[in-house]
């Protein structure tokens, strides 16, 4: 029998995919161990105050996503959740979420600059809203830590018609 290196290729891309958001993982059953051996080792682990622990998967910034796998303290997996969305951004709140909050909240940035004359850290992501348009989300942290600005504005380098697509943007 003849293989087809493309056919492998393609069964390779979709096993692939298939662990990039952790499906096949089965929550209260599925341990550490077996996340990481699906997903791969996390881009960043927090300790939660109630003893828990979050491990998140970042896809950004081409991915426009970021998982998030809880954890209870004996290493069973709770749940798992895409965080960059619309209602996890009501989350946030302006003047009193700090730095510590938004990262468990929407998990570590892709990109961090300062703007100093404003005295602000700001944390850039890259989205998807409920109807698969293309978005940026930046958050503004004043230097005491805490949340001063959230701004959301669609990615016109990635939208029809836009820098990127050959047209006007």
């Amino acid at each position: 029998m003849k293989i087809n290196p493309l056919a492998v290729m393609i069964v390779a891309l979709l096993q692939g995919c298939a662990s990039f958001d952790g499906r096949g993982l089965a929550t209260g059953q599925s341990t550490a161990k077996d996340v990481e051996a699906l997903m791969g080792v996390p881009t960043e682990r927090i300790k939660l105050p109630d003893g828990d622990t979050a491990w998140y998967y970042s896809r950004q910034p081409t991915g426009r996503m970021m998982y998030a796998v809880r954890f209870s303290p004996d290493g069973v997996m709770r749940s798992k959740e895409q965080l960059l969305t619309e209602q996890n951004f009501a989350r946030l709140t302006r003047e009193m979420t700090t730095r510590e909050q938004a990262r468990v909240i929407v998990g570590p940035p892709w990109r961090t600059s300062k703007l100093e004359r404003q005295q602000r850290e700001v944390w850039e992501y890259t989205m998807y809203n409920a109807d698969q348009e293309e978005f940026l989300l930046y958050l503004q942290f004043s230097y005491d830590g805490v949340l001063r600005e959230v701004i959301v504005l669609r990615d016109y380098h990635k939208s029809p018609g836009g820098p990127s697509s050959g047209g006007r943007g």
